[in-house]
């Protein structure tokens, strides 16, 4: 008795491995991990039913043989028989239709299961999905009968309703609202971009945009990336303005302050060039609320008080009893 049980348990056969290998298609193909190379080179089969997949030619150029095939649970099952690993070139879905039939099989009790293994051969990096931004703004740009005819000028005033839409969910404190908010603006950015792309004689790319950026953060942070030292936010300011003043090699400290922004932010920006300057200008005195207006601004920035932020956050309160009012 118990030797033929014994015989009978040796003669079960090993279960082998299925292995789902994914990877990222925002990473540049063939760029996998070493665990990924790995089990690759030690499987028994690889398979792929996607025969375009990106990662095909590299996998063959390492001399590991694929197999273009799309097996069921099934027959990945039975390929296992023995011992056996296969691994599974996954698909940009992910095989679904494979993952959901082993779940099927193993639920059933009937057949014992290979072991199964997701491995990532391939992850995203911070700021990955800003890839899919482009290639979707770049596709809806030729596509798309509205958005292909868009100039900088016709979209200029949706770049201002967004960055007010923007402070409105911060202020507020909603954390929903300001994601999304936060995507608005930045698709701003990328569909400038890409109309500017298009220009016959001084054309750039998101990429240049992001390159200037970049550039430009590194020079202002010396403290950072050179060999400067600032231990307060007041010292980091300071460096700020020097880099920013040899760069724009500004004659006035009016330079660069968009007139067209709100009158109380216009006032308060110039208020802090001056204080900043360390000059001393002596504000215009004249009639008329405009001039008491100055005053105010002037006085709240000197106190570190945002005068803008300060009258909409007076102005919710008002909207707030206004609708008590209504209600009451």
């Amino acid at each position: 008795m118990n030797a033929t049980s014994s015989d009978a348990t040796a003669q079960v056969p090993e279960p082998g491995r299925i292995v789902l290998l994914t990877t990222s298609h925002r990473v540049a193909p063939g760029l996998l991990s070493w665990p990924a190379w790995q089990t690759l080179r030690a499987a028994d089969q690889v398979v792929c039913a996607d025969g375009a997949h990106p990662q095909l030619p590299y996998l063959r150029e390492a001399g590991i043989s694929v197999d273009e095939a799309s097996p069921d649970a099934q027959d990945l099952v039975d390929a296992c028989a023995g011992g056996r690993t296969v691994v599974v070139v996954a698909t940009g879905e992910g095989e679904p239709r494979l993952t959901d039939g082993l779940a099927r099989l193993a639920g059933s009790g009937r057949i014992q299961m290979p072991d199964l293994e997701l491995l990532p051969a391939s992850y995203d990096l911070p700021g990955a999905r800003l890839l899919d931004l482009v290639q979707v703004m770049d596709r809806i740009r030729v596509e798309c009968p509205w958005s292909s005819q868009q100039t900088h000028k016709g979209l200029a005033k949706y770049g201002i309703e967004e960055a007010y839409e923007l402070v409105e969910a911060i202020e507020e404190g909603d954390r929903d609202e300001l994601r999304e908010e936060l995507g608005d603006v930045l698709l701003q950015v990328v569909f400038h971009a890409r109309i500017a792309e298009e220009d016959a004689e001084a054309p750039f790319s998101i990429d240049d945009v992001a390159g200037g950026i970049v550039a430009k953060l590194i020079h202002r942070h010396p403290h950072v990336f050179g060999d400067e030292t600032a231990t307060t936010p007041e010292e980091v300011k300071e460096h700020w303005l020097r880099t920013k003043a040899e760069e724009k090699r500004r004659t006035s400290v009016t330079e660069g302050i968009p007139l067209g922004q709100p009158g109380l932010a216009l006032a308060a920006k110039l208020a802090s060039r001056v204080r900043t300057a360390g000059l001393e200008v002596e504000l215009p005195r004249g009639e008329g609320v405009g001039y008491e207006l100055l005053a105010i601004a002037a006085h709240a920035e000197a106190g570190g008080v945002d005068p803008e932020a300060a009258l909409r956050a007076a102005a919710r309160a008002y909207r707030d009893a206004i609708r008590a009012t209504e209600t009451g």
